[in-house]
């Protein structure tokens, strides 16, 4: 089972290297994006740690493989694997999440043409700047947990409407920037659970 398991981990660590490494020198050398969507980058970005820390418990569960001998490998086992799930999930709970919410979602953003646009799917969604009534940012209060890049903004649309952009699409310090005088209400959670 190790000889099996050993290359994926060392394979999917290599891509993960290399897709951060590759969207620096983008970053670096490219220009300016204004169109964002839900891309795999973004979610390697979210997720690698995540991963890597269920990618680095695989080989400690190897004895439930074999066959655990008394009550006291199995607790110890149980311990370890609420431990590594207790940092995993929320992430994973949370991408899930904000993947249903904006796999269909186009963000046209670029704050020096004062420009702010959401299509769903093909379909524009039609607001205009005073449209807004008042936008909601959700950060994560732990800035340094897993989960802490996850995060929402929530445009409340004067006709009832409200639009969620998650941290899926983009980082979203530069767009709450640019929405700073539209009553925007920052809220510190635990968790941005939408």
């Amino acid at each position: 089972m190790r000889r099996l398991l050993w290359p994926v981990v060392q394979l999917a660590l290599a891509l993960g290297v290399a897709s951060l490494l590759l969207q620096w020198a983008l970053r670096l050398l490219g220009r300016r994006r204004t169109v964002f969507q839900v891309t795999y980058w973004r979610g390697v970005q979210l997720l690698i740690w995540p991963l890597a820390s269920l990618c680095v418990a695989l080989p400690l569960f190897r004895p439930l493989l074999v066959g655990p001998r008394s009550w006291w490998e199995i607790g110890l086992l149980g311990l370890l694997g609420a431990v590594i799930l207790g940092f995993a999930a929320p992430s994973l709970l949370l991408h899930a999440q904000y993947y249903r919410r904006n796999r269909r979602t186009t963000l046209l953003f670029d704050a020096r043409q004062n420009t702010l646009e959401v299509y769903e799917g093909p379909v524009p969604v039609p607001f205009a700047r005073h449209d807004i009534e008042r936008v909601e940012y959700c950060r994560c209060r732990a800035r340094r947990a897993f989960w802490s890049n996850y995060e929402y903004l929530r445009l409340h649309l004067r006709d009832g409407r409200t639009l969620e952009l998650t941290s899926l699409l983009t980082d979203l310090g530069p767009l709450a920037e640019f929405l700073r005088n539209t009553h925007l209400q920052p809220v510190r959670r635990w968790f941005c659970w939408l």
